[in-house]
């Protein structure tokens, strides 16, 4: 859940409860001011009663003026006065009427009739409204401020949406600065240096290893021609090895740079796992006895296939330049490509080893500068293909998965 729908969701429960809360309060106060005002009008009734027996309406008088009450006219009863209390006594009989929230005293004896209206009422009445009145205020003053949360808390959505542009390989994009000052804006303000900082790094990098890659291509042709001309000697193999693995590191770092480029476009197509391996094999100078090839299951993958084809190939390199015996084994099956070779198990996680520049330590004898897992992962992630490593002894085995 983000975080605005989290606000807002606070937000609702927060009114929820206010109301819920609001309405246990009134429903509590009525009740509470209804058995006041029944008791009252109870024992003031037993009184005044008897001097309207007594027919004394000059003590009557002073007792109602004496408790603070006003005599209504009969009138006042119609349908929406409800009897909430009653008594019936020799020739007459007391009533309490509630309408509208008010409390009425009823006194009937013989044919005289008396209604009292307690006028405490009114400051209780004055005093409820003003407790409604803070209520809608408070939740007035929540709509501001949920408002004003949502008004600060609008550009997350726009900077994370710029993250991750600028993750997935857009380094010119910037975000919009603010026009105000706060947290909010100081962090959209150190994004935007500090993307700059890594765009100039990343097309520093880029411009080296592009320029240092062509630069080389011209040194490493003229050493091929020139080994052509020298004798075979055991100092022309290992000058001849030096050359090849210069010339494989110059391609591993043009692919590179290509991979990383924000203008690579990948030609996406379906092709069978038949062409991909057509495609790999074509790419590569091995011996067939040095690996062996197990279908178990045909499949396609859409795929741009010279690329993918580039990946393979480097992890089937990698297998026989670090197998210690026997040949690599290549099994096709469940819509995966796994690559395997008798060797030690690494002593990294996979990740270590997707970087740039980074192998076993006790491998330096070997040829391999480490770009070439590194380029399999640029791949694979373009393809959103997944790369594993498992190992089952003797056996390294790295896994793709098509799905």
């Amino acid at each position: 859940m983000s975080i605005l729908n989290k606000v807002i969701f606070l937000f609702l429960v927060s009114i929820t409860l206010m109301f819920y809360l609001s309405m246990k309060t009134n429903t509590l106060t009525d009740e509470k001011i209804e058995l006041i005002h029944t008791q009252k009008y109870i024992q003031a009734s037993k009184e005044i009663f008897d001097y309207l027996i007594n027919d004394d309406t000059t003590k009557m008088d002073a007792k109602t003026k004496e408790l603070d009450y006003e005599r209504v006219d009969i009138s006042l009863l119609d349908k929406d006065s409800q009897v909430i209390y009653e008594d019936k006594v020799s020739f007459g009989s007391i009533k309490i009427y509630k309408k509208n929230d008010i409390y009425l005293l009823y006194m009937q004896y013989l044919d005289d009739e008396l209604l009292y209206f307690d006028k405490s009422q009114n400051e209780e009445q004055e005093q409820q409204q003003q407790l409604n009145n803070l209520i809608i205020a408070d939740i007035f003053v929540l709509f501001i401020m949920l408002f004003i949360i949502l008004k600060i808390l609008s550009p997350l959505k726009t900077i994370s949406k710029g993250i991750k542009k600028f993750g997935s390989g857009n380094y010119s994009y910037r975000l919009k600065p603010l026009q105000r000052k706060d947290e909010i804006s100081e962090m959209i303000a150190s994004f935007n240096s500090m993307a700059e900082n890594l765009e100039k790094l990343i097309v520093s990098r880029t411009q080296f290893l592009s320029d240092i890659s062509h630069e080389l291509r011209t040194p490493i042709a003229k050493a091929k021609i020139t080994l052509e001309m020298i004798d075979d000697s055991k100092y022309r193999e290992i000058l001849k090895k030096a050359i090849a693995q210069m010339d494989e590191l110059t391609n591993e770092l043009l692919e590179l740079e290509k991979l990383n480029s924000e203008n690579l476009k990948l030609d996406f197509k379906y092709y069978s796992i038949d062409t991909i391996l057509a495609e790999v094999f074509s790419k590569m100078i091995i011996d067939e006895d040095e690996i062996e090839v197990e279908m178990k299951e045909r499949f396609s993958c859409n795929a741009d296939l010279n690329y993918l084809a580039i990946a393979i190939k480097n992890l089937i390199d990698n297998a026989i330049k670090y197998k210690e015996s026997g040949k690599v084994k290549i099994k096709i099956e469940n819509e995966s490509i796994e690559i395997a070779n008798i060797g030690k198990p690494l002593s990294h996680h996979l990740e270590y080893y997707t970087g740039t520049f980074t192998q076993e330590e006790s491998s330096r004898t070997k040829p391999g500068y480490g770009l070439g897992l590194n380029i399999v992962k640029r791949v694979l992630e373009h393809h959103n293909f997944q790369l594993e490593y498992q190992y089952e002894e003797p056996y390294n085995k790295f896994i793709i998965y098509f799905v």
